[in-house]
C-alpha cells in the first residue's frame, strides 16, 4: 500500500488476486445508490453496483488483505474485480494551475531519475524497472481542475509489462489524490469508469478550487510537480527525505505510482469483495 510520511506520498505498488478472500465478510461495506462522503471534504455519488469504505474500514480492509494501514485513504470501486480505487487528501494548499506541462521533458527526467534507483535495487537483489514510457500522457481539464496521467513499466527480469493510472483533483486548501488499481488490459474500461465516476466529485463547500482568497496557503509546487511526486518533488530537491522500501512482484494484478528519484514499494494482495 501507500507509503506515507504526512504530506509525502512515496510509492505505491499494488497487486491484488482474483479469488474471494473469506475474511473480506468482517468489511462494513457501505454500498450505493448513494452520496458519499470522502475525508470529510468532499462527496461522490456512489451507484447501486458501487462499494466504498470509510478510513477505517479500509484500514481493515488492508489488514485483512495482508497490507498496511495508512490511517488516511477511503476506498471505492465496483462490486467486481475490475478495478480498485482509492482516495488520498493531501493538504498542501492552493495549487495553481497555470503552468504548462512539458510531457517529453517530465517524461526524461523521471526516466533519468530511475539510474539511481536501479543500482540501488541491484545492490539488494532486487528487479530493476524499466520506464517505458507514457500509458496516457498527462492532461489536465480546467473546468474539472483533474490531472490524469499513466506511466507504463517494464519489470525487467520477469519481462512483464504494469501500469497505473493517477489522479489529481485540485481544491481551495490541497489535492485529491485518487489511485486507480487495475490490471493492463482492463485499464482502458478501468479509466473510463473511473472517469464516469468522478464526474460526480464535489469539494465541499469552502474546499472548491474557485473559493480560494487571498491569504490562503498556496502550494510551493505546480501542474507538473504533482505528476513528479508533488510535495515528494519539492522536498526531495531540498533535502529533506529520502526513503526507499522493498519490492515484491509476483501477484496476477500490479499497479505502479511513480515518485521522482524514489522508485520502491511494497507489494500489496487484494482479494475482492463480494
Amino acid at each position: 500500500m501507500k507509503v506515507l510520511t504526512k504530506h509525502f506520498v512515496l510509492l505505491f505498488i499494488s497487486c491484488f488476486l482474483l479469488n474471494t478472500h473469506p475474511l473480506a465478510e468482517e468489511i462494513n461495506w457501505e454500498r450505493g445508490p448513494k452520496t458519499q462522503n470522502i475525508l470529510n471534504v468532499a462527496t461522490i455519488f456512489l451507484p447501486e453496483d458501487f462499494v466504498a469504505l470509510g478510513i477505517k474500514e479500509t484500514d481493515k480492509y488492508l489488514k485483512l488483505s495482508e497490507n498496511m494501514p495508512t490511517g488516511s485513504d477511503n476506498y471505492f470501486g465496483p462490486n467486481t474485480d475490475l478495478w480498485d480505487g482509492y482516495f488520498s487528501f493531501d493538504k498542501v494548499g492552493y495549487v495553481k494551475d497555470d503552468d504548462d506541462i512539458d510531457a517529453d521533458e517530465l517524461l526524461n527526467t523521471m526516466k533519468n531519475s530511475m539510474e539511481a534507483s536501479n543500482k540501488y535495487r541491484r545492490e539488494k537483489g532486487w528487479t530493476t524497472m524499466t520506464l517505458l514510457g507514457w500509458e496516457y500522457p498527462p492532461k489536465y481539464d480546467r473546468n474539472s481542475k483533474r490531472l490524469g496521467w499513466a506511466f507504463l513499466f517494464l519489470v525487467d527480469d520477469s519481462n512483464t509489462k504494469v501500469v497505473n493510472y493517477e489522479t489529481r483533483i485540485l481544491g481551495r486548501n490541497g489535492v485529491m489524490q485518487v489511485l486507480l488499481v487495475a490490471s493492463p488490459e482492463n485499464l482502458s474500461v478501468a479509466v473510463n469508469e473511473l472517469n464516469n465516476s468522478l464526474s460526480s466529485f464535489k469539494f465541499n463547500p469552502g474546499e472548491q478550487y474557485s473559493e480560494y482568497k487571498k491569504g490562503d496557503r498556496i502550494a510551493e509546487f505546480g501542474l507538473a510537480a504533482l505528476i513528479a511526486g508533488g510535495a515528494a518533488a519539492v522536498a526531495s530537491k531540498k533535502g529533506l527525505w529520502a526513503a526507499l522500501v522493498a519490492l515484491l512482484v509476483g501477484a496476477k494484478k500490479i499497479a505502479f505510482a511513480l515518485i521522482i528519484g524514489l522508485f520502491a514499494g511494497i507489494a500489496s494482495l487484494f482479494r475482492k469483495k463480494k
